[in-house]
């Protein structure tokens, strides 16, 4: 790494001048406050660990081909991978979707992450258990079965609820303290169901597993792309923490949502992805202050992309993003 590092630098929060930690300025924006430092980030999956730090993640193919001491070797290698990261680019939360996504090797990532860790990050698994957008090849028949066999689109969507609820009992045991529930329902010209549909199919079962895991003393980030602002009401009745990814490229706009729900979920996203992949640097300086200019004031956001920094996706221009968060994106003058 050491190659990197000078380039790496500025991305980092100089520790003087830090007051909290990670996790901690986490839930400060989780309970609608501000954090006395800078405001947090997290990203649902970075990408882009090869280009940062020349090294991958590891497979699930690659943990089902290996056994005894080298599967240990290769699950804390992951775990190593994810704490890195965080570190190297200030992350309060570990979201897990890089892997690796077998249960056992999940929760064994956890606790060897809480062990290296501490209570320094939130780690986050991905859980969610409600109905997303269907896919091309069985949309219309979903469509029908909504229509003609709701009672038995009610049993299933209860049972997901329920075995969704168990599993993140489980990863709450193993040291998960929070969800990100990543069911997409929203296209960018507005969600798949209308406002009544989604009343009836989605939002009992989500707020059903959102209030189990604040029972089990987790926090849930609700994510889904596209635009929301039909069944805003809806999402944030349902009581989340969080809400993500409030997606410019669906034309919601971070400033009227925050106008409108700011006092009741914490914000995160909002820096356009389309932005980081295809504009200039100094485009994704413009967007990244217009997104901290509308979602900090007041606490309650969290500072990140509109969904993921992926694969191809310039990573000058990610860091450039992390830079604007350095420089502006304090709340106690230091910057």
């Amino acid at each position: 790494m050491r190659g990197r590092a000078g380039k790496l630098r500025g991305t980092r929060i100089p520790p003087e001048v830090d007051h909290l930690t990670p996790r901690e300025r986490l839930i400060a924006a989780f309970n609608l406050k501000e954090p006395d430092d800078i405001v947090p980030t997290f990203e649902l999956q970075f990408q882009l660990a090869e280009e940062l730090l020349g090294k991958r993640h590891v497979s699930q193919e690659e943990l089902d081909k290996a056994s005894g001491d080298e599967k240990d070797r290769l699950l804390r290698q992951n775990a190593e991978l994810y704490i890195e990261e965080a570190e190297t680019l200030d992350y309060s939360q570990i979201n897990l979707s890089m892997g690796p996504h077998k249960f056992e090797d999940l929760i064994e990532t956890i606790k060897i992450i809480r062990r290296l860790a501490g209570q320094k990050y939130m780690i986050a698994p991905h859980a969610d258990g409600t109905m997303s957008i269907p896919n091309g090849q069985n949309m219309m028949d979903v469509a029908v079965r909504l229509a003609e066999q709701a009672d038995e689109v009610h049993v299933e969507r209860e049972r997901d609820a329920v075995n969704t609820i168990e599993y993140a009992k489980k990863l709450v045991d193993a040291g998960a303290d929070c969800f990100c529930m990543c069911a997409d329902y929203c296209f960018n010209d507005g969600p798949f169901l209308s406002p009544s549909m989604f009343r009836e199919f989605v939002t009992p079962y989500l707020a059903k597993v959102i209030s189990a895991m604040r029972e089990m003393g987790a926090y849930a980030v609700k994510h889904t792309d596209g635009n929301i602002m039909p069944i805003l009401d809806q999402i944030v009745e349902c009581r989340p923490h969080a809400l993500h990814s409030i997606d410019p490229q669906a034309k919601v706009d971070l400033k009227e949502v925050k106008a409108l729900v700011g006092d009741k979920v914490c914000l995160c996203g909002n820096v356009s992805c389309a932005v980081l992949q295809s504009g200039t640097v100094d485009d994704v300086i413009r967007d990244s202050e217009r997104a901290l200019r509308d979602g900090m004031p007041g606490g309650g956001f969290v500072f990140c992309t509109s969904n993921t920094p992926f694969i191809g996706m310039p990573l000058g221009h990610y860091l450039a993003m992390l830079d604007v968060r350095k420089r502006l994106g304090r709340y106690d003058g230091n910057g």
